[in-house]
């Protein structure tokens, strides 16, 4: 072998090395499940004959001519989502009163009983229509447990569920989300009998067949939602947050005395936090009733955009999601206030994160994986997702320093993952330049899809550093940036 021939050998070798992606590290995510991590925000949609009531769970013994809205408007409510940075709706078709709000075949229990447009509407159509009209994404939530079906409780029962599911599925386009929830049985008027059914919530539904001969095969693209879910799970609490040190894997335990994790396991301790390192991609969803309740309730108020805000930093800031419960009131339309409160932390959003203060910037790490451009710290700033930030197999502790050319006043700190290649870093830090030495003004440890850090007082300064302080791996760093807190 000639010397000119072995230099072209070790040249194409150490270029083909160059342009190598870092390996995956652990379970990294579906590409459903990257299109949700991208969702960020969502509502859930609760509006049937118990809003009519006034309760937050219907017995199931409501006459259907219950419900009747004076003027239901799905337009105003996605409107009203969509200025509150809202990107999706799931909407309720059936919550535990066993109410249909579509013209199912399964049961006479359905919105065709009632006045609704002279027994001939659909509103899961007509959200799901004015939804898409939008641009916002659609999804449904079927409840497991009907409380007004006479068959609950016995195996005739799986088969309707099953039917209405597949109803669903077939007839209102592509979803988002298949939700479902841990509410597994308990008293309820089943076709009059008023008692209480028992259910073993391990077995009864069956929910691994379900998901896969239903979900998976007519929507391949809906995130599977429960407590622990086989795609997104549940923050363990209805307050809207999860942990500080938040991972989107998690290793489900098994229930009590079963040898099988399965929905309906409710508080599960592991749900806010999750399992560094877990054996599955199952980030959490941090669901919240815009009130106090998820029905609407005259006497209550939404919550404040400040206080909407603040959550927003705890979920989607913390790599989860925010699911925001929307309550229609009797008219079929948002109230006033609930459409105040979202436009207003909309509005906040919006604001706040609309520049980046350090994307005209110049970035510096002092590592690019094989020398390439591709991997280049400059992607760190540039807006796109695709891009991301890359070190050699050996850099696992790199930093990068950004110089802005001039100071800037921040209290907010974004950094995001490239979560398909996993959730690699586990602590990091972030430093200010003070005069002529670098001052840390945060700490912290998971990041994933996204972190958000808010300051407790603002910082100016020219230049900022990111380090990576721990992690097992080298690093694949989508974005980076600083804002300041438009209120």
């Amino acid at each position: 072998m000639t010397k000119s021939l072995a230099a072209i050998i070790l040249l194409t070798a150490l270029n083909a090395f160059a342009q190598t992606p870092p390996k995956p590290y652990g379970v990294t995510p579906a590409p459903r499940q990257v299109a949700w991590h991208e969702t960020e925000v969502y509502g859930i949609m609760h509006f049937t004959p118990t809003t009519f009531e006034n309760k937050e769970w219907g017995f199931g013994d409501a006459d259907p001519k219950t419900f009747n809205p004076s003027d239901f408007n799905a337009e105003q409510i996605i409107l009203a989502a969509k200025a509150g940075g809202l990107k999706g709706i799931v909407l309720v078709a059936k919550h535990h009163d066993g109410f249909a709000l579509w013209p199912t075949k399964t049961t006479e229990y359905n919105i065709s009983k009632s006045p609704f447009r002279d027994g001939k509407g659909d509103l899961v159509k007509e959200v799901a229509d004015a939804a898409r009209k939008h641009g916002l994404k659609f999804g449904v939530y079927c409840s497991p447990w009907d409380r007004n079906n006479a068959k609950y409780g016995t195996p005739d029962y799986l088969a309707i569920y099953r039917e209405q599911l597949r109803e669903l599925y077939t007839n209102y386009g592509e979803l988002f989300m298949s939700w479902h929830d841990g509410a597994n049985g308990g008293d309820g008027y089943y076709g009059g009998a008023n008692e209480k059914r028992s259910i073993d919530n391990t077995t009864y539904y069956q929910w691994d067949s379900t998901w896969t001969n239903l979900t998976r095969k007519l929507q391949p693209s809906a995130n599977i939602f429960s407590d622990i879910g086989w795609d997104v799970r549940w923050a363990g609490n209805e307050d809207g947050s999860v942990n500080a040190t938040s991972w989107a894997t998690i290793t489900p335990k098994p229930s009590e005395g079963k040898n099988v994790a399965v929905p309906g396991q409710a508080n599960a301790t592991e749900n806010p936090g999750g399992t560094r390192n877990g054996k599955f991609w199952i980030p959490a969803e941090c669901d919240v009733p815009l009130r106090k309740g998820w029905f609407f309730h005259p006497t209550e108020k939404p919550k404040t955009p400040e206080k909407l805000f603040d959550l927003y930093l705890k979920s989607v800031g913390r790599g989860a999601a925010l699911d925001l419960g929307l309550a229609p009131d009797t008219r079929g339309h948002l109230h006033e206030d609930d459409v105040a409160a979202l436009k207003s932390f909309g509005d906040h959003v919006k604001q706040t994160f609309a520049t980046n203060l350090i994307s005209r910037g110049s970035a510096k790490g002092i590592n690019v994986r094989g020398y390439n451009s591709i991997y280049s710290a400059k992607n760190i700033l540039d807006g796109k997702p695709e891009t991301y930030w890359a070190t050699d197999d050996d850099f696992k502790t790199p930093e990068v320093s950004v110089d802005l050319g001039q100071p800037v006043v921040f209290d907010i700190i974004s950094i995001q993952e490239f979560i398909k290649l996993g959730q690699r870093i586990e602590e990091f830090a972030v430093d200010a330049m003070q005069g002529t030495e670098w001052k840390e003004i945060h700490k912290g440890t998971s990041i994933g899809a996204k972190r958000l850090i808010k300051l407790e007082v603002p910082v100016t300064s020219q230049r900022i550093r990111l380090r990576i302080t721990k992690s097992p791996v080298s690093v694949a760093i989508s974005e980076f940036g600083i804002y300041k807190d438009s209120e």
